[in-house]
């Protein structure tokens, strides 16, 4: 499992991945990858997670933008100090890719929203490694 980590405007988000080989089809070229996310709000005033962006890059496909509410049909308020996990998947139909992007959250004092950055990372199938 890898790691990444950035934090934006007091929003931590950290993510560690996964092959699933279990649910995988290597020969038809269906490559499956779990993702776990953690935010964090390191801030004094509460947030509320309303929009995700994803941008997927597959090796031998065209990249791919999912935009769309929330995150897993969920749109958490974190108050100061809380941490928020979920895990979702991404299949890709090469050995290698990658995700970025950003989350859009709303300041529950001001009312303001505001872009975090989702921190990069590396989608590979172990077999690519050996």
């Amino acid at each position: 499992m890898n790691k990444s980590i950035s934090i934006t405007e007091g929003i931590e988000v950290g993510v560690t991945t996964q092959f699933r080989s279990d649910v995988s089809q290597t020969k038809e070229s269906s490559y499956f990858f779990n993702y776990r996310i953690t935010i964090e709000n390191r801030n004094n005033f509460a947030v509320q997670l309303v929009h995700r962006d994803w941008f997927i890059f597959d090796s031998l496909n065209p990249p791919v933008h999912v935009s769309g509410e929330g995150v897993v049909g969920q749109k958490p308020v974190l108050e100061p100090g809380e941490s928020y996990h979920y895990t979702s998947g991404c299949e890709l139909h090469s050995e290698l890719g990658s995700m970025h992007g950003f989350y859009t959250f709303v300041n529950q004092a001001s009312g303001e929203p505001f872009q975090v950055k989702i921190p990069g990372f590396d989608l590979i199938f172990p077999g690519r490694l050996n």
